[in-house]
């Protein structure tokens, strides 16, 4: 019996695969390496993992149900970790279509693959946007979700809704944990984290959206992983749980702890607010906890400096050749 993991080649993909290999499973990774960023970053986050004899890779589009049909009689799929989604807030806005198709067509394919062929935990990894421009903070599961602010957002809350649905009509246990702004190792390149420390590695300019005050909960990825790993041992039948570092920091603080890693001075260069951008996201972590055993360990002043020195190591390098 393995466990798959969607989008397995990506960014918390590609770290969550490597603590389930530490701890012995088996893993089935299905990538579809598409071109949202750079395809080489996802091959760099992958080719390590694939000397490990416990991982069997399958590229491809997860809106092929013949593949996913392929994959799950194959591998006798007993946990799913659905990662793979169209992501970012700003692209949706250019994309609406392919977002709707991926996020929610893509998650129905998933969903019903799951329910054919008996899987016992379906994990759907959705997003702290999904409250939208909630002035209630911290957000909590019980928040209202029902305003969402762009078509990423509204896209990730309709897969909730039809993972509720899966649960519901069929008993399949499903969690979706709400990942808040996570960042670190094999991070993506459309990030602030990633786009601030290129810039300022570079001497470019660093473009900050708004005027620096907009707040986040930036939260490093090993301790999401560690939070996606509870839901081995946890038992649920339909859930929602954040998974953030539980503290909002404004932008501008990130920006100074970058420049405090870096050693260098950023240049400011103020944009007009980008539509879709919420002011705060906060996470309160109340559920995590009690539900996962959810610890997170790596506040922004410890994980800006890992970070950067994994950015030095591998990812400044391949964004210059």
């Amino acid at each position: 019996m393995a466990i798959l993991v969607t989008g397995g080649a990506g960014f918390i993909g590609s770290n969550l695969v490597d603590r389930l290999v530490a701890r012995g499973e088996d893993v089935a990774c299905w990538d579809d390496f598409n071109d949202y960023y750079d395809p080489r970053i996802k091959r760099m986050n992958v080719a390590p993992l694939l000397e490990n004899k416990s991982i069997r890779l399958y590229e491809g589009d997860i809106c092929d149900a013949d593949l996913g049909e392929e994959v799950f009689r194959r591998e006798k799929i007993e946990t799913v970790y659905h990662l793979a989604a169209r992501v970012g807030v700003r692209h949706s806005l250019v994309a609406p279509l392919l977002y709707e198709r991926v996020n929610c067509h893509g998650t129905l394919v998933l969903l019903e693959l799951a329910r054919r062929h008996d899987v016992r935990k379906f994990v759907f990894g959705s997003t702290s946007s999904a409250y939208g421009a909630s002035k209630r903070l911290p957000f909590r599961e019980d928040d209202p979700a029902d305003a969402q602010i762009s078509p990423y957002a509204a896209t990730k809350r309709a897969a909730e809704l039809l993972c509720r649905s899966y649960h519901e009509i069929y008993g399949l246990p499903v969690i979706c944990p709400r990942f808040f702004t996570v960042y670190g190792p094999r991070g993506r390149p459309d990030m602030a984290v990633y786009t601030f420390t290129a810039a300022m590695e570079k001497g470019d300019e660093v473009h900050v959206y708004g005027d620096g005050t907009l707040r986040r909960d930036f939260t490093y990825v090993d301790d999401i992983v560690s939070g996606l790993l509870g839901a081995l041992s946890a038992d649920f039948g339909f859930e929602i749980v954040n998974l953030g570092e539980s503290k909002t920091v404004e932008v501008r603080r990130l920006i100074e702890l970058i420049a405090q890693a870096t050693g260098k001075q950023p240049k400011l260069k103020f944009m007009p607010p980008a539509p879709g951008d919420v002011p705060a996201t906060y996470a309160d972590i109340t559920k995590a906890r009690r539900l996962l055993g959810y610890d997170p360990s790596f506040p922004l002043e410890r994980g800006i400096p890992l970070f950067v020195e994994w950015y030095r190591r591998t990812a400044g390098g391949l964004r210059q050749s």
